[in-house]
């Protein structure tokens, strides 16, 4: 980048004298710069043209002339910056800026939260590590699942005030009445982010697709085939019923892609950039619901600022924080709330662990006092009773005489705060002549854990999405841990009463028999929950319209800032 080149030279003229006049010969000027005299002289005459500095040669070789300094490399540097910004050049803002990690965080102030540039509503949002691909299928990340749903349109969609499914792609659906055919009316006037219109034959080829990956196979386990039976109708043919399937179409792992360009879809943002340190969306002109008031959003991937002052997203991951200029000490609460996700525990009963064994477990975490004295942020968790509001955990007799086995092992996956977790419970099994092996799974998921399969305790996260009894529902039947957990004809019991309780057409009466199913799980000690996140967004003044949604963002079509004063 050579304007990157020039500041790291102008820094390095400075730096002998901080700044202050120096008299200096066109040699050392060469040396410090690690170039010949003749490029050192460029060097100076454009400096000087551009108003940076003064350089009053003296005539002989050797001589010295004077060197004065008009700007410093700081002031220089956030003028780069800007000037990047506004000619769309994100990339060498972002290289402008690591130039001195050090100063990192008083050099993005400037250009983080909301910005007009040329005209431009642009939203950034420092973030704490680099986004994971995006790619077709179930996804760790809860930001690259919301990224998922910003960029890509499902045929149906779930917005923040409804847990039912509504039209994305499909204005509208009908079911016939034996519930085996699912008709999906496409909107007459679909565009991709390239200007390509959407056509039925590629939603089905690329649904199509979809349901040959082994976790969404699992999930559409009902569906016999995709038809297209009218240039704007997509049919779903069964093999049973599954009133669930408008849901499993809205969830971010069924969204889709355009078919030559993996990264191109009809969401209300479009990918312009997606690299390791910055990524960003643009709104899509052409999208068939409500346009985005932002023009822009970018994340820029900024690891070192680890720094709760800054008013970054860094503090932890539920709790995000927007920067805007002069205003980053100002930010305010501008939406809270609990997690109906939850972090949770569960027992593998065996030859090892009997289900009196894993109660006594589950009654030292909720009657005692382990949950609520973790060394933790007080503001981050919330220790709880119930799966979701209402499926509360199950209360039983507690048998004295129960003694836990000697040897247990546990294994967990992120979030960090199971680390804290798992050690906390080690210290209390100890005190009940239980030895604890812990075991770390550096995921997000259980994918690729090869110790599942002799762990007797395992602890991870679930997130619960817009509908919250479908998305447990999805848990039970794609997540790689029930397999292990339970036994083969458990596991097929499983999987057989989820079938049956797919087919109930009444919303209600499916949520309550799925409730049956996790209230049987709990009073088997199979399943309890832990705790819950206080998600949190900050923004200074000038951010509007930022409410939480389930995942703990913000939906970004809804997020709007002020016209600049004139």
């Amino acid at each position: 980048m050579r304007q990157l080149n020039r500041l790291n030279q102008y820094q390095r003229l400075w730096q002998p004298s901080a700044g202050a006049p120096q008299q200096v010969s066109v040699a050392e000027l060469a040396s410090r710069c690690f170039c010949s005299e003749r490029h050192v002289r460029t060097l100076l005459r454009q400096a000087q043209e551009a108003g940076w500095l003064s350089w009053q040669a003296q005539s002989g070789r050797g001589k010295r002339g004077e060197l004065r300094f008009h700007v410093t490399p700081e002031s220089l540097r956030n003028t780069m910056m800007e000037q990047a910004l506004k000619n769309g050049q994100q990339h060498n803002a972002l290289e402008l800026a690591q130039l001195a990690p050090q100063a990192l965080r008083a050099l993005l102030h400037p250009f983080l939260g909301g910005q007009w540039q040329n005209n431009t509503p642009t939203l950034r949002i420092p973030y704490y590590r680099p986004l994971d691909p995006l790619h077709p299928g179930f996804l760790p990340g809860r930001a690259e699942q919301h990224l998922v749903g910003q960029i890509f349109s499902g045929l149906t969609r779930f917005n923040d005030t409804s847990s039912e499914p509504g039209g994305d792609l499909a204005h509208h659906w009908e079911i016939t009445a034996d519930g085996l055919r699912w008709h999906f009316y496409l909107r007459s006037t679909l565009h991709w982010h390239n200007g390509d219109k959407v056509e039925a034959a590629q939603l089905q080829s690329q649904l199509t697709q979809l349901l040959t990956l082994p976790a969404l196979r699992k999930l559409f386990n009902s569906v016999k085939l995709i038809e297209v039976t009218h240039p704007q109708c997509l049919t779903f043919v069964l093999h049973q019923p599954d009133y669930w399937l408008a849901h499993r179409l809205a969830s971010y792992c069924s969204r889709i892609a355009h078919p030559e360009h993996p990264l191109t879809g009809s969401g209300p943002f479009r990918l312009a950039i997606f690299d390791a340190d910055l990524v960003r969306l643009e709104s899509h002109e052409q999208y068939h619901l409500g346009h985005p008031l932002l023009k822009a959003i970018e994340y820029w991937i900024t690891p070192q600022l680890f720094d709760q002052d800054l008013g970054t997203s860094c503090r932890h991951p539920v709790q995000i924080a927007i920067g805007e200029p002069e205003e980053l000490a100002r930010l305010r609460l501008v939406s809270n709330s609990i997690s109906l996700g939850f972090c949770y525990l569960t027992l593998k009963q065996s030859g090892r662990l009997s289900e009196a064994q894993a109660r006594k477990v589950i009654d030292i975490i909720h009657h005692t006092a382990l949950l609520h004295t973790l060394p933790l942020d007080e503001d981050l968790i919330t220790p709880t009773q119930a799966l979701l509001p209402g499926w509360s955990i199950p209360q039983w007799a507690q048998e004295e005489n129960t003694v836990l086995p000697q040897f247990l092992t546990l294994v967990y996956h992120l979030p960090v705060e199971l680390h804290t977790m798992a050690e906390q419970l080690k210290r209390y099994l100890a005190q009940e002549g239980c030895q604890l092996t812990v075991i770390f799974h550096d995921a997000k998921t259980w994918d690729g854990c090869a110790a599942l399969a002799d762990a007797d305790i395992m602890m991870g996260d679930r997130l619960i999405g817009e509908a919250p009894e479908y998305t447990l529902e999805q848990w039970l039947r794609c997540d790689t841990l029930w397999p292990h957990l339970l036994s083969a004809p458990q596991f097929a019991h499983l999987m057989a009463t989820l079938d049956a309780v797919q087919v109930l057409p009444d919303a209600a009466a499916r949520h309550l028999a799925l409730k049956e199913v996790f209230t049987r799980l709990m009073e088997r000690a199979v399943l309890t929950p832990l705790f819950n996140y206080q998600y949190q967004i900050s923004a200074p003044p000038g951010v509007n319209g930022i409410r939480l949604n389930p995942r703990g963002w913000f939906d970004f079509t809804e997020a709007w800032l002020p016209a600049p004063k004139a």
